[in-house]
């Protein structure tokens, strides 16, 4: 088994050379179609076709030896240490640490995989806002992310996003979709002149580590963000809030150099406000569906609760989508069938902390008796 591992390993580094696939094809003039296409020439698409129908299992067999050995795991995983840089500082690594231990808990609630192949994660010295899951579980989370993200809860839903990835092995799905994508597209256009072999392997060889997701990868990793996070202590409304912040910081540098568009906005993703309006969903369904929120304005059975303030830290939206998050978590739990009360500048909900009340909030009693009054 393991000179198995170690040869298809081999394989699999020419095909993925730290973060690139790589394929290179070749054939002899014969094999190669024309647009006047003869005996010869089909026999040549035919031996073309049979060639690539095994270097198609050879790149599948070289992923999986990746994803699914330690042996291949940890390789990728020192590989990509020393392309992308450690950052070893000890706070926030003890602060990925302690949202690790909690995200893989709550994984592990729903999907006992996760202790089969416990993630190998790394923070990068990228200052990009980033972060990403790839083969064999390996996850890198970007300097620039945690330190434009710094509440644990909005981190948490982050990572919980990548772990939906990992645990679906959406790496190994992206990269033959993509490549199965490759072959039709050039199959298609060889009788007319292309050259299949070349072109395909000209295609692969641009396939990065992270170009393997698509829209619909992107949408069950977000809601299988929100399933995990349902498992833990941090607020459901870290979803939404940390959509709407990228929102924020996309739209600030929206008429810059394009770089933000790409990180928060790129052609397989989601766009940001979309996201964030699927995880307002899911809260307002989590409460049963009791709260809801339109434009930073929460309401309570249809009726108006608060538009909390803008802070020195959070928008109002960002803001509400916290408030929001503890109020769904106050109805699913039942805290609903207690009063509200303020104890110190908190309003509480039974014992569900709701919203704490700072400058340009209406007063905080104000919010409570309307609290009592609709819930």
């Amino acid at each position: 088994m393991k000179k198995l591992v170690k040869r298809l390993w081999k394989k699999a580094a020419a095909l993925l050379t730290v973060g690139t696939v790589g394929l290179t094809l070749s054939a002899p003039p014969s094999m190669v179609p024309t647009a006047h296409a003869g005996v010869g020439d089909i026999i040549g698409i035919a031996i073309a076709t049979k060639q690539i129908a095994q270097q198609r299992k050879e790149i599948k067999q070289g992923l999986e030896a990746i994803n699914n050995t330690e042996e291949g795991r940890q390789q990728l995983f020192t590989d990509y240490k020393k392309k992308y840089g450690v950052n070893t500082d000890y706070t926030l690594n003890q602060e990925v640490q302690t949202v690790m231990t909690n995200m893989t808990k709550a994984v592990g609630s729903v999907d006992s995989t996760i202790y089969d192949k416990p993630y190998l994660w790394f923070i990068n010295t990228s200052v990009d806002i980033n972060a990403f899951c790839t083969l064999g579980h390996v996850m890198s989370i970007n300097t620039g992310l945690l330190t434009k993200i710094t509440n644990e809860d909005e981190i948490a839903a982050v990572i919980g996003h990548e772990m939906g990835h990992g645990q679906k092995d959406h790496a190994v799905k992206g990269y033959m979709k993509y490549i199965d994508r490759l072959i039709a597209l050039n199959v298609g256009t060889a009788a007319v002149g292309g050259s299949f072999l070349s072109n395909l392997a000209a295609s692969i060889a641009d396939l990065h580590i992270g170009a393997h997701s698509t829209e619909k990868l992107e949408w069950e990793a977000d809601n299988l963000a929100f399933e995990y996070m349902t498992h833990t202590n941090y607020n459901l409304g870290a979803c939404a809030a940390v959509q709407q912040k990228f929102y924020e910081m996309f739209e600030e540098h929206k008429k810059g150099n394009g770089l933000f568009a790409k990180i928060f906005n790129p052609a397989d993703h989601p766009k940001s406000a979309k996201r964030r309006d699927n995880y307002i969903k899911k809260l307002s369904e989590y409460s049963g569906g009791h709260v809801n929120m339109k434009e930073g304005t929460i309401t309570i059975n249809k009726k108006l609760f608060a538009t909390p303030a803008e802070t020195a830290s959070m928008s109002s939206m960002e803001r509400a989508c916290f408030v929001l998050g503890n109020l769904a978590a106050a109805y699913h739990n039942g805290h609903n069938k207690s009063d509200a009360y303020v104890s110190g500048n908190t309003i509480y909900l039974g014992a569900q902390p709701i919203m704490t009340v700072e400058s340009g909030d209406e007063a905080a009693q104000v919010l409570v008796d309307r609290l009592n009054k609709n819930k």
